[in-house]
């Protein structure tokens, strides 16, 4: 057997071993698991309570303040 040869199979070689543990860590790899407060089913009712009640005071707006004492944004042109 010519060196040459040897040396393309073995590379080969390497490469297929690669490509395959590489496959199989992506297909085997472990689940991340899941981050407390993240909204999963564990959380239990109070927090849905402040989580629905924060979302509503953000977009909603708060309707006690002054938004209009403010400074007024002038246009650019």
């Amino acid at each position: 057997m010519s060196p040459r040869l040897f040396l393309f199979i073995a590379l080969v070689a390497i490469g297929s071993a690669a490509g395959a543990s590489a496959i199989t860590w992506i297909i085997v790899q472990p689940q991340a698991a899941p981050v407390s407060g993240s909204g999963t089913a564990a959380a239990n009712s109070s927090s849905d309570e402040e989580q629905r009640r924060h979302r509503e005071e953000f977009f909603g707006g708060n309707s006690g303040r002054d938004i209009r004492g403010g400074q007024e944004m002038k246009p650019r042109w």
